[in-house]
């Protein structure tokens, strides 16, 4: 199953950074590429640059482990991938108004 766990870890990392540029009423394209969403993100809120080399590699859980196979993600490796979700929600969520997340 870490397959799914992985796919899921980007999506949230993803689904994230949509959420923060749609509050910002910016227009973004229809792609998976946690790198250049979070280069998108940066234009309104230059600590996302930071963030950037680390959702980088995630992007690939978007469709690398679609279908299971030998070369699924270690159980350490979605682990890591978790660790950035959970990381990357804290942050947005800091950065949108209470309202918007009911926090």
């Amino acid at each position: 199953i870490t397959d799914t766990a992985a796919f899921h870890c980007q999506q949230a990392v993803e689904k994230l950074l949509k959420a923060y540029l749609f509050w910002r009423d910016h227009d973004f394209e229809k792609i998976h590429d946690l790198r250049a969403l979070g280069l998108e993100c940066a234009v309104f809120d230059g600590a996302f640059r930071e963030w950037v080399d680390r959702v980088g590699p995630l992007t690939a859980y978007a469709v690398r482990f679609r279908y299971p196979g030998p070369n699924d993600p270690s159980a350490e490796e979605v682990r890591g991938a978790l660790t950035i979700a959970h990381e990357v929600q804290v942050f947005v969520l800091e950065r949108l108004p209470p309202g918007v997340h009911g926090g």
